[in-house]
C-alpha cells in the first residue's frame, strides 16, 4: 500500500479520477504540463478549479521551452514552401509565446 499524502493544504488525496482523451489530445496535454513546469496532477487539477497556471522558471521548463521551440522551427521550415500554417502549430506558438513573455516578466 503507498503512503498517504497531503496537498499543500493538508488534505487527504484519495480519489482517482481517470478519463480518455485521443493521442493528438494527450500530446497536446504533454506539451502544456512540461512547459508549465508542474506535475501533470498538479496542471490538471488547476485547470479544472480554472485557476492560473503560473509558470516558475527552472532547468526543466527551459528544457522543454527549448525543445517546442525546436519543434516549431521544424514545422516551420517543413512549411516553408508555401503550404498553410495548421491551428495546433499556432496554439503552440501562442502558448510558447505567453509562457516565455511570464518568464521574462518574472525575471523584471
Amino acid at each position: 500500500m503507498s503512503i498517504k499524502t497531503l496537498d499543500t493544504k493538508g488534505r487527504w488525496r484519495s480519489h482517482t479520477i481517470a478519463f480518455r482523451i485521443s493521442p493528438e489530445e494527450n500530446d497536446d496535454l504533454n506539451r502544456r504540463v512540461a512547459l508549465s513546469g508542474l506535475t501533470k496532477q498538479e496542471y490538471i487539477i488547476r485547470r479544472v478549479q480554472c485557476r492560473d497556471v503560473v509558470v516558475q522558471g527552472n532547468p526543466r521548463v527551459y528544457k522543454a521551452l527549448r525543445n517546442q521551440l525546436a519543434a516549431v522551427l521544424d514545422e516551420l521550415q517543413r512549411i516553408e514552401s508555401g503550404a498553410q500554417l495548421d491551428g495546433d502549430l499556432m496554439d503552440m506558438i501562442g502558448l510558447i509565446t505567453a509562457t516565455m513573455g511570464g518568464l521574462k516578466e518574472e525575471s523584471t
